[in-house]
């Protein structure tokens, strides 16, 4: 079973940046200069999970790939999760095993679960969607509010649904235009928080 995979970027200045991947969630790694990102197609995770694999224990194997790559000279780790790779990344997040966390049309994930968040966050929901509807990620800024611990954002974006950074139709202009502006916050927020 293909659980993870992992992709290691070097770059011509800054040989200490590495990015892992599952089907539903990215790890942002940067050196002390550099930053580096990677957004995979969602057709390829598709493909894998039509053929029967999945990723079930994303947090126990995400973490000892962390410990590995800082070990090697990640000086700073960032995650950012997609659908139920939100669930892992805050997982991740709790344990600070990494620097900061995004998680975009979350699912799995519960207030319990986004009280025990230790370092930055970003969430970026939408108003149409079943497994997160917008009641739920205003009671994720609620309790993040509550808790005062780390910097954080719950943005909601109108008129797109569950997936629409990953999963829209070129000819949606709407979607189109909410996953270029969310893709450009993922950027952004590990810019900030990466370094």
């Amino acid at each position: 079973m293909i659980d993870m995979f992992c992709l290691i970027i070097f770059n011509n200045t800054n040989k200490k940046l590495a990015i892992c991947i599952d089907c539903e969630f990215v790890l942002f790694l940067a050196s002390e200069t550099n930053v580096s990102y990677f957004i995979y197609k969602r057709k390829l995770a598709d493909k894998v999970s039509a053929a029967g694999y999945y990723v079930d224990k994303g947090f126990e194997e995400a973490k000892p790939i962390i410990e590995t790559l800082k070990s090697k000279g990640a000086s700073s780790v960032g995650a950012a999760g997609f659908c139920w790779g939100g669930k892992v990344v805050v997982e991740l997040s709790k344990v600070e095993l990494i620097q900061a966390a995004m998680i975009l049309h979350p699912a799995w994930v519960i207030v319990d679960d986004i009280k025990g968040v230790k370092v930055p966050i970003a969430v970026l929901g939408v108003e149409l969607d079943n497994f997160v509807p917008p009641e739920l990620l205003k009671q994720y800024d609620e309790a993040l509010t509550s808790q005062s611990k780390v910097d954080f954002y719950v943005k909601i974006f109108p008129k797109v649904i569950h997936g629409w950074t990953t999963r829209y139709e070129d000819e949606d202009e709407v979607a189109v235009k909410s996953a270029e502006e969310a893709h450009q916050n993922l950027l952004d927020y590990f810019v900030k928080y990466i370094k």
